[in-house]
């Protein structure tokens, strides 16, 4: 348990397991994660692909395949959306809780003007409204996120790849949900577009008060972002913490890992290349005994091969599953 009031959270996962059903086996992507989200604050999830951050994710709208079984409790709003009824997760979705994919261009309907798109869930949610209401919504909503009214009659492809994100992002908000989940959202943009975006996300949870979790594989963008940083590891949370700490004074050594996968401006040795990290990620049906990172880290001693290590707060605020943390 994480021992945050669900009332108090906009987003509650308690032991959440995800297991896809394969032609292999089982497989399974998540395994026992507990995590919150607060009104008005900003969490970001981070690691390498196929960690399980973007499987986590889908559980949070129901939204994970068919061949995934979910354990443990969503509560998204206090509502358990693996167990609700379709009509009260249609009513959740976009008006209590949304989501921006992490590709705008495959996201948006290609033969659709935005400025339709932005009004659908609208449009759904909020049906007593009139055909203008909705149009004056969808005018403030574009401008909240920085691109001219003007721009509901333009197509996907007439627009950049920042401009879209920005539309997705206006999408999530066209029914003032109370928890955003950004899956990746500065992927493919250059480096001016994601600081664009990230500062706009910033300004709208400050605004708005909404609850948002970002997921990321880079920490430094979480980092800048951020409120707290949870990092996960073959489908397991490793460590947590308030973000600017996770990324300056990791302490487990996976967060280690990837903090030096970034050059740190005015940092001498950011001249160099960044520290790399040796080996690739398990298998996660075949996961090696006791600690899934052991096989990739340098402080591997015999008995991190015995037993999993459990998450234990190691500070205020800063549990790890590390049997050496604080080792060097």
């Amino acid at each position: 348990m994480n021992g945050v009031d669900a009332v108090s959270a906009v987003l509650d996962l308690r032991d959440v397991t995800v297991t896809y059903r394969t032609a292999e086996g089982p497989l399974p992507a998540v395994r026992g994660v507990d995590l919150t989200v607060r009104p008005g604050e900003v969490v970001g999830l981070a690691g390498e692909s196929g960690c399980g951050k973007s499987t986590l994710v889908g559980t949070v709208l129901r939204l994970q395949p068919a061949s995934a079984t979910v354990e443990g409790e969503v509560l998204v709003l206090g509502q358990d959306v693996q167990s609700i009824s379709w009509g009260k997760l249609r009513a959740l979705r976009w008006a209590g809780a949304s989501i921006v994919f992490q590709g705008a261009l495959h996201s948006l309907n290609p033969v659709q003007r935005i400025g339709a798109q932005i009004a659908e869930p609208i449009r759904l949610h909020e049906p007593e409204l009139s055909r203008q209401a909705v149009d004056v919504r969808v005018e403030e909503l574009l401008e909240q996120v920085g691109l001219a009214a003007s721009r509901k009659r333009s197509y996907p492809h007439q627009l950049s790849g920042g401009q879209r994100q920005r539309v997705m992002i206006a999408m999530a908000l066209a029914c003032r949900p109370q928890l955003v989940v950004a899956d990746e959202p500065t992927t493919a943009l250059d480096v001016m577009v994601q600081a664009q975006i990230l500062d706009l996300l910033k300004d709208l949870v400050r605004d708005l008060g909404v609850g948002l979790l970002i997921i990321s594989h880079d920490l430094s963008v979480l980092a800048d972002i951020c409120d707290r940083v949870v990092v996960m590891y073959a489908g397991r949370i490793v460590e947590s913490g308030r973000a600017n700490e996770v990324f300056t004074d990791p302490l487990h050594p996976y967060t280690k890992a990837l903090s030096g996968a970034f050059p740190r401006i005015g940092d001498p040795a950011a001249r160099y290349a960044p520290a790399g990290l040796a080996g690739d990620p398990p298998d996660p049906r075949d996961l090696p005994p006791g600690c899934s990172f052991a096989p990739r880290c340098p402080l591997a001693v015999p008995e991190c091969t015995v037993a999993e290590p459990p998450l234990v707060e190691v500070g205020p605020g800063r549990p790890v599953a590390c049997i050496r943390v604080g080792e060097s």
